[in-house]
């Protein structure tokens, strides 16, 4: 399905009107927590099954606690604030790895970077998902920077360099597979000795002319050029793991008026 202006436009408009109404109930509510009584779904699980039950997740559950606290005493009003609605200043678009999370190697803050993650930081046009998290952090939330950011040892891209040039005849397909052929069919378009790492960088690059190409990134670079606001800029970086540094690829976009 091809996502036209009018249709983006309609969606986020009805995504923005629902965080308003959610602003509203949380500025008027308990601060707690209010569990909905799940006793009228007639479709449960035989026997009761709880994550506390599970000594890895009840731990997860009680560092968060510790650290909820811990914010509450270096910052108080931070809660109240954050319940109130999100400004970041940058969409990352990064590899679902459990190696990078965003705000822990950037040192931030939560509600300072919206976030779109996937196998091997791809952005394909026609990803809805991708396309809606573009679009509700350009024209929303107003951020100011889009960051492409991949990494090293990167198992997609890893995937991606063993694999052979897709067959067209071949009707057999995952999600997976799927997801991962404009992937596999940029690594065939470098030199065949090309590394894995060469095609993390390729693939990191790519991704910045494509998010760049995009009818969002577009239409902001246009109406900055109307206006004088400042427009959208896309940046690749790479993450190095055995460093936790992350590197910028200099391969920034703007307008080019």
């Amino acid at each position: 399905m091809t996502l036209t202006a009018r249709s983006l436009r309609s969606a986020a408009h009805h995504l923005v009107r629902a965080q308003h109404r959610l602003h509203s109930t949380t500025n008027t509510t308990a601060k707690t927590l209010t569990i909905p009584d799940l006793s009228r779904f007639d479709k449960m699980p035989s026997k009761e099954i709880k994550a506390t039950d599970f000594p890895l997740l009840q731990t997860c559950l009680t560092d968060n606690k510790e650290w909820a606290e811990k914010v509450h005493v270096d910052d108080p009003d931070f809660f109240r604030r954050s319940a109130k609605g999100q400004s970041p200043f940058l969409l990352w678009i990064g590899c679902a790895d459990s190696r990078v999370p965003e705000s822990v190697v950037l040192g931030r803050k939560p509600g300072e970077i919206f976030v779109h993650r996937n196998i091997a930081n791809q952005f394909h046009h026609n990803d809805d998902s991708a396309n809606a998290v573009l679009t509700y952090a350009v024209k929303h939330l107003g951020v100011q920077h889009v960051a492409v950011v991949g990494h090293t040892a990167c198992g997609g891209c890893l995937a991606a360099h063993e694999s052979p040039k897709p067959d067209p005849t071949n009707t057999e397909s995952t999600a997976l597979s799927r997801f991962l052929a404009p992937l596999i069919e940029l690594r065939h378009s470098l030199a065949e000795d090309a590394s894995i790492d060469e095609l993390i960088v390729a693939n990191v690059r790519k991704t910045v002319k494509t998010v760049c190409e995009s009818e969002i990134i577009q239409e902001n670079w246009k109406n900055a050029q109307k206006t004088g606001k400042q427009p959208v800029y896309v940046h690749g970086w790479l993450k190095d793991l055995s460093t936790g540094l992350i590197k910028d690829l200099e391969c920034s976009e703007g307008p080019d008026y």
